[in-house]
């Protein structure tokens, strides 16, 4: 897919087949992550792959509910990792630089899946102790987001967008 028409397709989806994701697709998306933009290229997160159901139960009881984890193909953890950030930034990198390069590789995940003919959906409301908990993570490490991948199952609505106009303010002096 063209990478215009990769955003403008780009949904959320909350329900996917029960079909397996390819290797080679795995493999794109998480080589998609490796490529992203990070502060100082320190790439200061870390990935969970997670594809159990063990593991996706406990982490869709973390995101109090939420089923799309459960019943997706796969799952994407992306967890912070301050202390690689703050040793070139310090407190900054600390919290907030490690954060943003989580942040980035989590987009790109969600890009690369909509251009391999996946959907996801970014979860971002959960328990942190139970996230790092159901996957086994360093309480150092800082979930920023939960994203479920699976081929859809589901076709919602584009949903309305703020005018441009109302969106972008130019500089004033």
């Amino acid at each position: 897919m063209e990478f215009f028409d990769t955003i403008k397709e780009r949904k959320s989806i909350r329900r996917y087949k029960n079909k397996p994701i390819e290797e080679n697709k795995i493999r794109k998306i998480l080589n998609a992550v490796n490529l992203a933009p990070s502060a100082g290229d320190l790439q200061a997160y870390e990935v969970v792959l997670v594809s159990s159901k063990e593991v996706k139960e406990k982490l869709t009881n973390a995101a109090y509910g939420q089923k799309s984890i459960s019943i997706a193909s796969i799952v994407f953890v992306f967890l912070a990792n301050p202390k690689r950030s703050s040793v070139k930034y310090g407190e900054r990198g600390n919290r907030l630089y490690c954060i943003q390069d989580a942040t980035i590789a989590s987009a790109y995940t969600q890009l690369a899946a909509a251009d391999l003919g996946l959907s996801s959906v970014w979860i971002g409301a959960f328990d942190d102790n139970a996230v790092l908990e159901a996957i086994n993570a360093s309480k150092n490490l800082v979930p920023v987001s939960i994203i479920p991948i699976g081929y859809p199952d589901e076709r919602p609505k584009r949903t309305q967008r703020r005018k441009l106009d109302d969106l972008v303010h130019k500089e004033r002096y």
